[in-house]
């Protein structure tokens, strides 16, 4: 018999996974905001139960799918519960990780799988098997090894260009529409990197309906580069820029709120 999944929780990126899934998957929408009810509606194979309890009661395994500042939380929970194989999924650092005490460490790249075999979920840990053979569909599994830590490792080394890049771009774009020079600055980077500019606008806003939950991953991922022996001064001074994207207009709406083709200028615009 496939194992029970319990998802925590099903917001975009849990619901899709729980959608990916071919097994009996449950969770809870216990304190949650209408638009993680929404997203968990779009998940045809979400079992809904009362409470956390419920969920983790019923689950063989746990999947944790939170904001990086709720990870240890939930690990606390889950840890206290026993008795299941926990997965934990989120952006947070190889020591963080470890700390929480999962069976396996788990990092996402790509968007929530709804449609697409885009999603790749990088995987570590002595009980990595138990997660890995799960029935999954549209996803990419990548075994990293046997060591709770490394797969957060992969996490913390490609967000840190993927999100580091987007506010650096966000960064020059607010500070050239200030000084007047939007368009030059705009056809200068075309030459180098048109693909991210064509998508800027897109992208920096996007990444400010997130900026709040960034802040603690950039904090994350500075803590994973001073093991390095790297200054943190760099990501901190990232999660200081998305502290201040989490205070602007459009960081009050919704990622889904955001159009797939947005301009630059309108994108700015919305930033307020």
């Amino acid at each position: 018999m496939a194992p029970t999944v319990g998802i925590v929780s099903p917001g975009a990126m849990g619901s899709a996974l729980a959608d990916a899934l071919d097994t009996r998957v449950v969770a809870t929408l216990e304190g949650r905001s209408e638009r993680t009810r929404a997203l968990a509606a779009q998940a045809r194979r979400l079992e809904l139960l009362p409470t956390l309890g419920d969920v983790l009661r019923t689950a063989d395994v746990v999947l944790s799918v939170v904001p990086p500042g709720e990870a240890e939380t939930i690990g606390a929970a889950v840890r206290l519960a026993g008795g299941r194989v926990f997965a934990d999924l989120n952006a947070v650092s190889p020591e963080t990780v470890r700390r929480i005490g999962a069976d396996v460490d788990g990092a996402i790249s790509g968007p929530p799988p709804w449609r697409s075999d885009a999603t790749r979920i990088y995987l570590s840990g002595p009980r990595v098997a138990e997660v890995a053979s799960l029935p999954w569909t549209r996803v990419e599994l990548v075994v990293v090894g046997e060591e709770i830590g490394t797969a957060s490792a992969v996490k913390m080394c490609t967000a840190s260009v993927y999100k580091g890049t987007t506010a650096l771009l966000a960064h020059a774009l607010l500070t050239a529409r200030s000084a007047g020079i939007l368009e030059h600055v705009l056809e200068d980077l075309r030459k180098s990197f048109p693909e991210l500019v064509d998508g800027a606008g897109t992208a920096v806003a996007r990444a400010a309906t997130k900026s709040a939950r960034y802040v603690p991953e950039m904090r994350e991922i500075a803590a994973t580069q001073a093991t390095a022996g790297l200054p943190q001064e760099l990501f901190e001074g990232i999660a200081a820029a998305y502290e201040a994207l989490s205070k602007r207009d459009l960081a009050s709406k919704a990622p889904e709120d955001v159009p797939a083709r947005l301009s630059v200028s309108d994108a700015l615009d919305q930033l307020g």
